[in-house]
């Protein structure tokens, strides 16, 4: 993640769809460290593993907090192919956390919550803009240029 903001105006250089992933939790009951803890620290080492793998198909990711108890991670993927394979690659970190998190939430009685949504947008359904900022979001995932080359106002860059 770059932290030097880049000069003037740019756009992001995403071509296609895009594939963008939320997955968060809520920790509900805070006496039952032993039910969040491991989804806490779960989704660190999913990161660093894809981070780590040349092709995993995740491009980039930010991760958020809502007070202490809420946590979201925002990722850009590459396809959904790439996410949905990751999602059930019994070799990876996410089936064995998925399931050991299923286990424990038999007898957690919702001492954590969890949730994800995935969005596949469009082509042409998608446009941003960055002024005098660092790498963020799609910049981030999939590189930035000028904005004149989508244009320079939202509606003509929503168009191409």
């Amino acid at each position: 993640m770059g932290t030097a903001p880049i000069a003037g105006r740019v756009t992001t250089a995403a071509e296609g769809d895009v594939v963008i992933f939320l997955i968060g939790m809520r920790i509900n009951r805070w006496r039952s460290v032993r039910h969040w803890l491991p989804t806490f620290t779960a989704m660190p080492r999913m990161l660093k593993e894809l981070a780590r793998e040349e092709g995993s198909g995740l491009l980039g990711y930010r991760g958020y907090t809502a007070g202490l108890r809420t946590h979201t991670f925002v990722q850009y993927w590459e396809s959904r192919e790439k996410l949905l394979a990751y999602a059930s690659a019994p070799e990876q970190q996410h089936r064995p956390a998925w399931a050991a998190f299923n286990r424990r939430a038999r007898s957690a009685a919702g001492s954590v919550g969890i949730w994800h949504e995935t969005y596949i947008v469009p082509a042409g359904s998608y446009e941003a803009i960055y002024h005098a900022m660092p790498p963020t979001g799609l910049g981030e995932a999939h590189g930035v240029e000028p904005v004149g080359r989508r244009g320079e106002r939202a509606a003509e860059r929503l168009a191409s």
